[in-house]
């Protein structure tokens, strides 16, 4: 990232206004530095001479109290106006990377990236904040206090002014050399970051499952390394950061050195009047301030640049356009999957490939249950992603029939007016914090005590809260902490029982008995049987003999190796061989 991208600027409305502020504010400090210095050449070279005006010096010392008040109320204003914009810049860049990472969709997060932007979007962005309070402040006062005490040294002190600007070179010079090693070691610490934040999240995932197996503990030295790995790559961006920061002290101290001891023995020798030596000895500092913090504040920003550059990979990458026809109602209608074919990231692999169903209410308007089965890695999961219209098919496409005829692709259905009409329950539902009955009633509106307690009923959701702590007021947290994972389906289950079978026809579930037991898996059967009475299309990913049996159309889900010339002809027929229709 550049020292001051203008995609940040693109990006962050808030970073806008803050770098238009600090330039302002950066001016205002270059005058007051320039005036604080001539005002104590003025008192001090009387005073040394004695030759001082006690009637002059009142108002001067007046005067210089005021240019040291006004230099710290403006740091104050800096620093005041830098934290607020930096929260502000990280809060929308954090805003927009999550957005366009959902845009993007479960496909493309399935590649790996999912975690990594998870971890970007938490811990990532918050290093950002260094850069916009110290760095960047900085390069701005280096580009407006730097020149303009080096103007007023050449007007005071042409050899002290050409002694600065042989010296001032030095310093970016170094920076860059120091520079380029640092931001490579915080580019590796934060890939490591991000691995260490993965390898986390992957076991909190399947702890239930290492548990079963007796295997909770083999997955922690691998995370010790990660965390040692991510120990040693701060500590190595702390020594270069160290003596990075000596190496600009010792060389704006030893150039501060040489222009003082030029003009002490030009002033012994008569050669610079005091006055003008002394302003030029307090200025002479200030020329090198600004660059010295810069190389200083540069090393603790270095984390927020590789995060950004990072956020903006992600912004970057292009978002397939979505559909802006509104979605017909589903009631009554028809969803035929057409030859689909996805391709399984970046292998040459369909997974569906070719895969043909039609689903719909039965005759006389009743509901229908069509069960996708196959082996795993087939693409079941996947063919349920591109029902719902969060996987765009690589070949084939999804057509809605209505009742009156009419024929809509769903690549050019409204997204929003689409998933309003569908209930869908993955593997793992995620719960909005609150308690459990907001949880339930989520998006579902107002319904009275005796649905909800039918709805609990029918999912096996009324004896889980009866042994909660307070029962229905019972919170959770975010993600539906603090139940597991068959107690947040069952909350799914009964949620989506609640809805208006007229607005939400079509419900969805992606393999609903996989972490329950035989005597839990009953209360799936139940839900789903009340959903195929009230009329309603119902689709799950099934792998038990029992959610198969109940269904009244099987489709058997096939992968196939992607032909060079296009899809898999043949394992296309296969699938569409393989849909079987029970009466």
């Amino acid at each position: 990232m550049k020292p001051l991208d203008p995609r940040l600027l693109r990006q962050a409305r808030a970073a806008r206004g803050y770098v238009v502020l600090t330039a302002a504010l950066g001016f205002v400090t270059a005058a007051l530095v320039v005036a604080q210095a001539l005002t104590i050449a003025a008192v001090l070279a009387p005073a040394i001479q004695g030759t001082l005006d006690t009637s002059r010096a009142a108002p001067l010392l007046a005067v210089l109290a005021a240019l040291v008040a006004a230099r710290a109320v403006t740091a104050w204003a800096q620093e005041r106006f830098a934290l607020r914009a930096s929260a502000r810049t990280v809060a929308e860049l954090r805003e927009q990377v999550v957005t366009h990472a959902v845009a993007l969709g479960p496909r493309w997060l399935a590649t790996g990236r999912g975690p990594a932007v998870a971890t970007l979007a938490t811990r990532g962005l918050d290093a950002l904040e260094p850069y916009l309070v110290r760095y960047l402040p900085q390069l701005l006062l280096a580009a407006t206090v730097t020149p303009a005490a080096l103007a007023v040294v050449l007007g005071l002190d042409w050899i002290s002014a050409v002694v600065i600007a042989v010296t001032i070179p030095l310093v970016p010079i170094f920076m860059i050399l120091v520079g380029q090693l640092t931001a490579g070691t915080s580019e590796r610490r934060l890939v490591v970051m991000q691995r260490l934040g993965a390898q986390v999240l992957d076991l909190l995932a399947g702890l239930p499952t290492l548990r079963a197996f007796g295997r909770e503990r083999g997955p922690e030295k691998r995370v010790r390394e990660l965390g040692e790995a991510n120990r040693k790559a701060t500590m190595g961006t702390l020594r270069v950061a160290f003596l990075s920061g000596m190496v600009l002290e010792l060389l704006t101290t030893l150039s501060v050195a040489v222009v003082a001891v030029g003009v002490g023995l030009r002033l012994v020798y008569g050669d610079v009047g005091l006055e003008p030596a002394i302003a030029v000895l307090v200025l002479a500092p200030e020329v090198y301030l600004p660059l010295r913090q810069v190389g200083q504040h540069f090393h603790a920003s270095t984390d927020g640049i590789a995060a950004a550059q990072q956020a903006f990979d992600v912004l970057d990458e292009p978002v397939r356009p979505r559909g802006t026809v509104p979605a017909p109602a589903l009631a009554g209608a028809t969803i035929t999957l057409d030859d689909v074919s996805v391709r399984a990231g970046d292998r040459d692999v369909l997974a569906p490939a070719g895969l043909t169903a039609t689903l719909g209410r039965a005759a006389g308007g009743r509901g229908s249950v069509v069960a996708l089965t196959g082996p795993s890695g087939a693409g079941k999961t996947t063919a349920a992603l591109v029902l719902l219209g969060l996987v765009a098919p690589d070949a084939g496409r999804v057509v809605i029939t209505t009742p009156a005829g009419e024929r809509h692709d769903l690549a050019d259905l409204d997204p929003a007016t689409w998933w309003s009409q569908i209930a869908w329950v993955p593997q793992r539902p995620t719960l909005s914090p609150g308690t459990v009955r907001d949880a339930v009633l989520d998006g579902v509106g107002q319904v009275t005590g005796e649905a909800l307690a039918r709805a609990a009923r029918i999912t096996g959701l009324d004896h889980v809260v009866a042994g909660l702590p307070q029962g229905w007021d019972t919170p959770v947290g975010l993600g539906g902490v603090g139940l597991s994972v068959g107690q947040r389906q069952r909350v799914a289950l009964a949620s989506a029982l609640l809805g208006d079978p007229a607005a939400v026809p079509l419900v969805v579930l992606d393999e609903p008995t996989a972490h329950l037991d035989a005597h839990d898996e009953e209360a799936v059967l139940d839900a789903v049987r009340t959903w195929r009475d009230q009329g309603r299309t119902v689709v799950v990913v099934a792998h038990r003999a029992s959610l198969v049996a109940l269904a009244d159309t099987v489709v058997t889900v096939t992968s196939a190796v992607e032909a060079t010339s296009g899809v898999d002809t043949g394992s296309a027929a296969d699938a569409r061989d393989r849909v079987e229709v029970r009466s």
